[in-house]
């Protein structure tokens, strides 16, 4: 396609003919884009679109193969985050890039080139993140936090830095509602002054809602620009994939309910840390055939709700029953023996390994769970490698080579592969915590109907979202976390969001905990 000639005297970034290879995957091909002064500027495309690795050259990540970058008028060389940085060049990672046993300040004092006094710093914390409504507690040790407050910090570290450039990929993702519309008024205020902020997101009706325009990658080459204020999500997520996308079917019949496979009953467990949500008195029967839904703000307790049901944090042992069997003080092999699988919402870390091949961390979930893979106390690489590919091809996971290791993925694939992983086992009872974090509309909408049709063979299905268009998609019952306490699990048709947006603020602890 021809670009749109849109460079002029308010350009600030101009990317030309930019191409990066590794081995035989060209990552991107001669890539063309414009960034004006003062525009949000929306880059979309399916996961392994080329995203990423574009974005990385502008931040000085990565060296393009061939191409130039243009900055404010002027050739330019980033050969390394700093050197971007001192551009005014900030960048939002999609995965955090924090220490987790350092507290906010310090983490924040880490990106900077001259972070002063600390008592200072933490003073600077409290009113920007304050002023742009993403509070921060500078003391607050980043282990103790859950998701949501560790994304602020990333944002309000990328603002200290007085960047000229915003690059951001995925910011909303484990963010409330509210919070996002209080990023979204950030973002608008930065634009008016005159920043720039590249929106990488999967949510078009955001990108709808508050781009001026976007650049559309498919397979590394630039194949649409639009102004996303005049698409509909589904006319994006056409332009994306290059095909309509198809829609997620539950099936029109009300599901075959059958026993109950995973039963909760009182369970409660205290607060781990100062920083963490105790759980009190949940009790809810998941029954064969059904997808149960908990929706909630992040850090109400949904992260303890699935350490619980894993094995991660023991408990009493009825508090926990896999098809009738107490299993709270039981672990998480013990569980999987049992049928149960489960996935996690930090999928770089906690559901995979990153230095590790996606064989390897195949092995790492499975090697108990009679999937051939280990026997007379050796592994067998070759069950794992057809395992991998078995996966990869189901769920569309896209990489550079066979078997790479999963840190090389992107957020996007990494999620299908985590997700697919468990899938391919047809587990009894799937516990999967935030399943479409980061993924396109074309994974969002495979990994969905997948999880329906999961429950439709037998297996029960919980799902722990934030992400209420997906809770309505696929959801049998609804129920709502809130500071720990889980209201009844309703049918969804008698729900409504204005009814689950009461529940989260805190209607959840007297509704009563007995589904």
């Amino acid at each position: 396609m021809v670009q749109q000639d849109r460079s002029g005297k308010d350009t600030l970034l101009d990317a030309r003919g930019l191409t990066k290879r590794f081995g035989d995957i060209l990552a991107n091909d001669r890539v063309d884009l414009i960034i004006n002064k003062g525009e949000i500027h929306a880059l979309l495309g399916e996961n392994g679109a080329g995203k990423s690795t574009l974005v990385k050259m502008f931040y000085g990540s990565l060296e393009p193969d061939a191409g130039e970058i243009h900055w404010d008028g002027a050739k330019v060389n980033i050969g390394n985050p700093a050197a971007a940085r001192e551009l005014g060049i900030g960048m939002v990672f999609q995965h955090f890039s924090l220490f987790e046993a350092l507290n906010v300040v310090e983490n924040i004092a880490l990106a900077l080139p001259n972070p002063g006094n600390m008592t200072d710093l933490a003073n600077r914390i409290e009113t920007v993140s304050r002023d742009y409504g993403l509070p921060l507690n500078p003391t607050d040790i980043v282990a103790d936090l859950p998701v949501g407050i560790r994304q602020r910090i990333e944002i309000v570290r990328c603002l200290l830095q007085e960047p000229r450039l915003i690059i951001m990929d995925e910011p909303t993702s484990v963010l409330t509602p509210q919070e996002a519309d209080q990023l979204f008024l950030t973002l608008q205020r930065l634009a008016q002054e005159g920043c720039a902020v590249l929106y990488i997101s999967h949510r078009l009706e955001e990108v709808q809602r508050i781009c001026h325009h976007a650049t559309i990658l498919r397979h590394g080459q630039v194949v649409r620009e639009c102004d996303p204020t005049k698409e509909t999500p589904a006319s994006l997520a056409s332009m994306m994939v290059g095909a309509d996308v198809a829609s997620v079917s539950a099936s029109e019949q009300k599901p075959e309910i059958g026993e109950i496979r995973l039963g909760l009953k009182n369970l409660s467990a205290k607060a781990a840390t100062p920083f963490a949500t105790a759980l009190n008195n949940i009790s809810m029967d998941l029954r064969a055939g059904e997808v149960v839904a908990v929706a909630g703000v992040a850090g109400n307790g949904q992260g303890e709700l699935f350490d619980a049901i894993s094995g991660e944090m023991r408990v009493s042992p009825e508090m926990v029953q896999i098809d009738g069997i107490p299993s709270g003080t039981r672990n998480i092999t013990w569980r999987r023996r049992q049928g149960a699988a489960f996935v996690p919402e930090e999928r770089l870390g906690h559901g995979a390994v990153p230095g590790m091949k996606l064989s390897q961390n195949i092995v790492l979930t499975r090697h108990s769970t009679g999937d051939k893979l280990v026997g007379a106390g050796f592994v067998s690489d070759a069950q794992a490698g057809l395992m991998e590919q078995r996966i990869k091809q189901t769920f569309d996971v896209r990489m550079s080579h066979d078997d790479p290791e999963a840190r090389s993925l992107s957020g996007g694939n990494l999620q299908k592969f985590v997700v697919g992983r468990e899938l391919d086992r047809k587990p009894g009872v799937l516990v999967v915590n935030q399943p479409t974090w980061g993924v396109d509309a074309g994974a969002a909408a495979l990994i969905r109907q997948a999880l329906i049709d999961l429950a439709r063979s037998g297996s029960a299905v919980l799902v722990i979202s934030q992400d209420l268009d997906e809770i309505f998609e696929i959801a049998d019952r609804i129920a709502v976390i809130s500071r720990g306490y889980l209201s009844v699990a309703e049918p969804a048709a008698d729900m409504t969001r204005e009814r689950v947006g009461l529940l989260m603020a805190g209607g959840a602890e007297t509704q009563g905990e007995v589904a």
